[in-house]
């Protein structure tokens, strides 16, 4: 009888938004296969969340509400059988992370793989781009100074303003749009700082390092999923 490869089951808070989530899905699938060959994938459960109801609730920084939401996901992830957990949202893992905490689930921060990439290459100090609350939070800047000794530094309060409109409005719907992507990059270069984490897991699908090359792109997306593939082997 043919012996199934042992593989820790990653559990995937997605669904903010789809788009995001299938970009997760299809990198833990490609790293897995890159690092096992053959036919293997990533053993995966997906907890598909409604944007809508997400919408409302980072709109309204309703946390509260938010987190009534994703406990029972995170829940039901927990009893299907996943090994740890993952939140495909830089924005969520803000309630992610002490949600499962208090449920006893291995978590998997989306920060610390961008965190450790940072300082493995000499930063300590990066640009975080997201939506406004990833941005404006003291959440991010604390977290990433503490785990990480990282100074997060933030675009103006504009550019903040059309950043978050491009994810809302574009980005979670799939569109791709030049004058975007050039808004992104001139809003790098006005902030002066060299090291970018791309904190919102739609913006890697707008910019990348050919469109600012002078610039250190930290893909958020990539790092979390590479982690959570190494983490999964090793169990």
């Amino acid at each position: 009888m043919i012996r199934p490869r042992p593989m820790g089951v990653i559990g995937l808070l997605g669904g903010s938004s789809d788009v995001g989530t299938v970009d997760y899905y299809n990198r833990l699938n490609r790293l897995a296969r890159a690092r096992l060959g053959g036919w293997d994938i990533a053993e995966t459960l997906i907890a598909g969340m409604n944007f809508g109801n997400i919408e409302a609730f980072v709109r309204a920084e309703d946390w509260a509400a938010m987190r009534a939401y994703m406990r029972p996901k995170m829940q039901g992830l927990l009893a299907a059988g996943a090994d740890f957990i993952l939140c495909a949202s830089n924005t969520l893992n803000r309630v992610a992370e002490p949600l499962a905490a208090e449920l006893g689930a291995p978590f998997l921060h989306i920060a610390d793989p961008t965190g450790a990439a940072l300082r493995t290459q000499g930063f300590d100090q990066a640009l975080l781009l997201g939506t406004r609350q990833t941005m404006r939070d003291p959440y991010y800047h604390d977290y990433y100074g503490a785990r990480h000794g990282i100074d997060i530094v933030t675009p103006s309060e504009v550019d903040q303003i059309e950043i978050d409109r491009i994810i809302f409005d574009e980005l979670v719907r799939g569109q791709i749009l030049p004058a975007s992507r050039d808004f992104y990059v001139a809003a790098i270069a006005r902030s002066g700082v060299k090291a970018v984490i791309m904190g919102c897991t739609e913006i890697c699908l707008l910019i990348g390092p050919a469109d600012t090359p002078e610039h250190v792109l930290f893909d958020v997306n990539e790092l979390h999923c590479a982690a959570a593939i190494a983490r999964a082997l090793a169990l």
